[in-house]
């Protein structure tokens, strides 16, 4: 009784001016509000992302979508608006590659000596252009640039398909991405240690002349080399994704094996600095090698693919 008592000029206050007092309960409870909602804002985002990996898409034939396109305004406007999606996912991955590639500088001269240890250093070069030196710290921090992005890049291409992708396919783009990037350095590293030491001797020494290398002749064709082959290790990666959210058949690249090969060798003939044979058959070798291997992959994806098809059916006999 006493205390309804005196609480009845405090419900009074307030009736009469609600605004102030929340103004001020407001204000003292901001501080444990604040805090409440920094702890919480990790697991919010992982509930949401939680419920974004497992939520099923909204499934059209493609027939119906053309058909959509050529008819309905609405759609042709949706498209519009996917196409301005992916420009900004391009832009953002510009501009990470911008900043990788500024980043770069801090290391590029300690990276341009240890790309010319093949040769014998830096002291093995001579430069007859002023700015050539210029043009290959540039080109080398361009490279780096490049491997340190792959994953944010990975990331940005994977968020705009995501969308449309089922729950598991989702998963396998997510789990690749800092594959990709793995994978990347991992050809790059092949082509150093692997290739170059066993490729320059014979280039530059061929039919007993010396070569006299210039830095811009030296780093165009180790960089590019080392883009194409590691560009080029990503490809078991790619069809392995593909071929487990069931995309490519294992039996249609093993039977196009020939067609291969001919693809293949015209990709080498433009990646290669030079027209002759042998160092279009340096690109050509890894590469054919990662194609039959990309085929071994693409067969262990589909049997997983249909452990999981089948797991899913007999869960769902199950509820049923």
């Amino acid at each position: 009784m006493l205390f309804r008592l005196a609480a009845f000029p405090f419900r009074a206050l307030y009736r009469r001016f609600p605004k102030f007092f929340n103004a001020v309960w407001r204000g003292v409870t901001f501080p444990f509000r604040l805090v409440f909602n920094i702890i919480a804002f990790p697991f919010r985002k992982l509930r949401q992302f939680h419920r974004f990996l497992n939520t099923e898409p909204e499934e059209h034939p493609l027939s119906e979508v053309f058909l959509d396109l050529t008819q309905n305004a609405e759609a042709r406007q949706m498209m519009w608006e996917q196409v301005d999606e992916l420009r900004k996912h391009l832009l953002r991955s510009l501009l990470a590659l911008i900043a990788t590639t500024l980043l770069s500088f801090a290391f590029t001269q300690r990276i341009v000596e240890f790309l010319a240890q093949p040769i014998g250093g830096l002291q093995a070069l001579t430069a007859i252009d002023p700015t050539e030196s210029i043009g290959v710290f540039m080109r080398v921090a361009l490279f780096s640039g490049i491997a340190l992005a792959i994953p944010y890049i990975a990331l940005e291409m994977w968020r705009f398909a995501a969308p449309g992708l089922r729950p598991y396919e989702r998963k396998m783009g997510l789990a690749a991405i800092p594959l990709a990037s793995i994978f990347f350095i991992g050809g790059a590293a092949f082509t150093f240690f692997l290739m170059l030491p066993a490729a320059m001797p014979f280039l530059t020494e061929f039919m007993g002349v010396k070569t006299e290398l210039r830095p811009q002749s030296y780093f165009s064709f180790v960089t590019g080399l080392m883009f194409w082959i590691g560009l080029s290790f990503e490809f078991p990666l790619v069809i392995y994704v593909l071929s487990a959210i069931g995309f490519v058949k294992p039996k249609a690249l093993a039977e196009q094996w020939r067609l291969a090969v001919v693809v293949i060798a015209i990709i080498a003939a433009m990646v290669t600095p030079t027209i002759d044979p042998v160092n279009q058959g340096l690109v050509m070798a890894p590469l054919i090698l990662l194609y039959f291997f990309s085929i071994g992959l693409s067969y262990i994806a589909q049997a997983g693919r249909k452990r999981k098809q089948a797991a899913l059916e007999k869960r769902e006999r199950e509820t049923q």
